[in-house]
Parts: structure tokens; sequence; C-alpha cells
């Protein structure tokens, strides 16, 4: 986690900077501008505050060794599905619901259960036995 928090840390300085060049240029009269620069200054401080609290914590990975070598990081990295039509349904039924948002609220509606029906295939699509959907 070392290194996420040093890329964080060195992007703390880089929005504070932007801020303080974007509110000379406008003449600080664009507000909304400087405060979202100043804030994502903030907020990418959060971040590297985080990762730095989690790197004391864990135990360090093997990419944060610098006598690592390439093989200490083989081994599973999960489960990864070969294939699943569920994200096709979950797209199709989200791209409903938000044109019954622009053309008519009854098409929201009768788009929804197809919407929460595809979520719940999708995330229970390995469930075996008593949980299975």
């Amino acid at each position: 986690m070392k290194a996420e928090a040093k890329v964080f840390a060195y992007l703390i300085p880089f929005f504070l900077l932007v801020g303080v060049i974007y509110a000379y240029f406008t003449g600080l009269s664009e507000w909304v501008g400087i405060l979202g620069l100043l804030l994502t200054a903030v907020m990418t401080g959060f971040v590297a505050w985080f990762f730095w609290l989690s790197g004391r914590t864990v135990d360090a990975r093997p990419e944060d060794d610098l006598e690592g070598e390439i093989a200490d990081q083989a081994g599973d990295y999960g489960h990864f599905a070969p294939y699943s039509w569920w994200p096709l349904w979950l797209g199709l039924s989200t791209t409903v619901v938000v044109l019954g948002v622009a053309v008519g609220w009854w098409l929201t509606v009768v788009a929804t259960p197809f919407l929460v029906v595809s979520i719940l295939g999708w995330t229970f699509e390995y469930f075996r036995g008593e949980k299975a959907v």
C-alpha cells in the first residue's frame, strides 16, 4: 500500500497548485471550480491517509518488497465467471428504466421489476442450495 499512498500524496500539491492557478486566472469569479479543485485535494488527502494507515496495519504485499520476485505474486486471484447473460439483461432493463424517465413514468414502472430481477440474478448467479434464487 505504500506505493498507492505515495501516488495520492503526490497528487495533493498538484490539485492545490492547479486550484490556486485556476483562482488566479478566473479572478476569483468562478467559485465552483476553485472549490471543486481544492476539495479534490482534500479528498485525495483522505485517500492517501487511508492507504497509509492500511499499509501500516496489513501484511506487506509482494509488490511492496523492493527485493521481491515476480514469482512471489503467483497464486489465485479469485473466481471469475467464464460468461454470464445477466449483464446483458441488467443493461437492457436499466436502459428502459432511464428511457422511461425521459419518455413516460409508466415505462419506468413497468421496467423496474425487470431491473430488480436482473440485479438479483447477477448477484446470486453462483449461489446453490438453500440460498439459491
